[in-house]
């Protein structure tokens, strides 16, 4: 991706989204907020309270917000791309109830480490410093549907 923050596909933008969501405390808070916020639609849904629906998004934002401000500590990228951000949630979500959200961090904290040793042409000597100060940036963009 040449630009981070212009991606021109959802997949292009997943690896961002995986950065910003590296600390798993701030996963598991999505996800919560995410499965209350679901849980609240198909109430509405189905007892058809439409005015329900109302509280979905300020659960779902809400829960993803405070992850993102108090353990993130990083800017959601919620009003750059809210349907990107909604489908990343939607896919951190799927993997982290299948178990394969952790896995998907590292792969993708270690191959942006990989891309920044490439890009300031560090040795291998190099690589464990700079892959301690890759994993978590801290953006001040924003990242997510209901984060």
């Amino acid at each position: 991706m040449t630009n981070p923050a212009q991606p021109q596909s959802f997949e292009e933008f997943w690896p961002f989204y995986v950065r910003e969501h590296s600390n798993k405390a701030n996963r598991l808070i999505h996800v919560a907020g995410t499965t209350v916020a679901l849980a609240i639609v198909a109430y509405a849904a189905v007892k058809r309270k439409p005015k329900a629906l109302l509280l979905a998004p300020l659960v779902g934002y809400g829960f993803a917000w405070f992850g993102h401000f108090f353990v993130q500590k990083n800017m959601p990228a919620t009003f750059k791309h809210p349907l990107w951000s909604f489908r990343g949630d939607m896919r951190m979500v799927a993997k982290t109830l299948a178990g394969t959200m952790d896995e998907e961090v590292r792969r993708v904290l270690e191959e942006y480490a990989a891309n920044a040793n490439g890009a300031t042409g560090a040795t291998e000597q190099d690589e464990p410093a700079a892959q301690s100060a890759a994993p978590a940036p801290q953006s001040t963009s924003s990242s997510g549907g209901l984060n």
